[in-house]
C-alpha cells in the first residue's frame, strides 16, 4: 500500500483515514451507541462470546472451531488495530479501547467492521511501551483471548499472532506517514522487538519474520505462526502462512 498522504493538520481520528487508510472506516466517537452495537465487554462472559461466534461460525457448518474463532479474531483485531494506532503514531493520542468502553458494530455475519468509542482519549505524555499501549493489550487483547482460546481449543499464541500480524504490517504502513510521532513509533516497534515487556514475555515478539526459500533470492515476509485458517474446506493456507508448501491434507492428519 502507498503512504498516507499528507494532511498538515490532523484534530480527530477520522481525519487519519486517507491513503493507506481509506479503504478502513473510523470509529464512531461520542453521543449514543448506534442502534444494534454490541458491548465488547459481554465478552468476558465466555458463554456470551461464545453465543455470539455462532452466529459466524454459521458460515462454516461442521467446520473446525479453532479455525472460526481465529478467522473471527482476525475481524476484530483489525478493526480495532488500524484506529488504536492511527491515534497513537499521528495524533499521540491514547483511544479509550479497553474491552470495558468499547461498542461494536457487527456485520451480518457477525464479524467486527466498526468500533463505537465514548471520546477520542487523551494525549500521551507515557514514553514506556507498556503503558503505552496497556489500554489495547491488558485490558482488551488479554482478556479476550484469554476467552476464545478457552471457547476453540486453539492456543492462545494463534490469537497473539494474529494480533501482532496487524500491529507489524500498520506500524509499517505508519511510519512512512511525513508527521508520524517519533516517540510513539519508537515504542510500537520496541512492542514489536521486544522478547520482554515489563519482565515478562512478550507475546507479540516478532509476529512476522522474513526468511528466502531455497534456491529463490526472493525474501519473504512470514507470520510466525499459522493462524489455522487452512483447516477449513473453504481455505487453503494465505500468501504469508509459515506452513506455505506443506501438504495440505499432512497438516489436517497431523492435527
Amino acid at each position: 500500500m502507498p503512504p498516507l498522504a499528507l494532511n498538515r493538520t490532523l484534530p480527530s481520528l477520522a481525519d487519519c483515514y486517507q491513503g493507506a487508510l481509506v479503504l478502513f472506516t473510523p470509529p464512531l466517537i461520542g453521543g449514543t451507541p448506534p442502534v444494534g452495537a454490541v458491548k465488547a465487554s459481554r465478552w468476558r462472559n465466555t458463554a456470551l462470546l461464545e453465543q455470539d461466534l455462532e452466529r459466524y461460525a454459521a458460515r462454516y457448518p461442521g467446520g473446525d472451531k479453532r479455525a472460526i474463532t481465529s478467522l473471527w479474531s482476525k475481524w476484530h483485531f483489525s478493526a480495532l488495530t488500524v484506529p488504536t494506532l492511527a491515534s497513537h503514531l499521528l495524533l499521540n493520542r491514547d483511544l479509550p479501547v479497553e474491552l470495558d468502553d468499547v461498542h461494536v458494530i457487527l456485520n451480518d455475519e457477525g464479524c467486527t467492521t466498526q468500533l463505537w468509542l465514548p471520546h477520542e482519549g487523551a494525549l500521551m505524555d507515557a514514553q514506556d511501551t507498556s503503558e503505552r499501549f496497556a489500554k489495547l493489550i491488558t485490558q482488551h487483547w488479554a482478556p479476550l483471548i484469554e476467552r476464545l482460546s478457552a471457547i476453540s481449543g486453539a492456543a492462545p499464541r494463534v490469537f497473539w499472532s494474529n494480533a501482532g500480524g496487524y500491529l507489524d504490517y500498520y506500524v509499517k504502513v505508519l511510519a512512512e506517514h511525513p508527521e508520524v510521532n517519533q516517540a510513539a513509533l519508537s515504542a510500537a516497534r520496541a512492542l514489536l522487538e521486544s522478547r520482554h515487556i515489563d519482565g515478562q514475555r512478550n507475546p507479540l515478539f516478532e509476529p512476522v519474520r522474513t526468511y528466502t526459500p531455497k534456491g529463490s533470492d526472493e525474501v519473504k515476509q512470514v507470520r510466525k505462526l499459522c493462524c489455522l485458517r487452512y483447516l477449513l474446506d473453504e481455505f487453503s493456507v494465505c500468501s504469508n502462512c509459515p506452513l506455505e508448501g506443506c501438504d495440505r491434507v499432512a497438516r489436517k492428519r497431523a492435527t
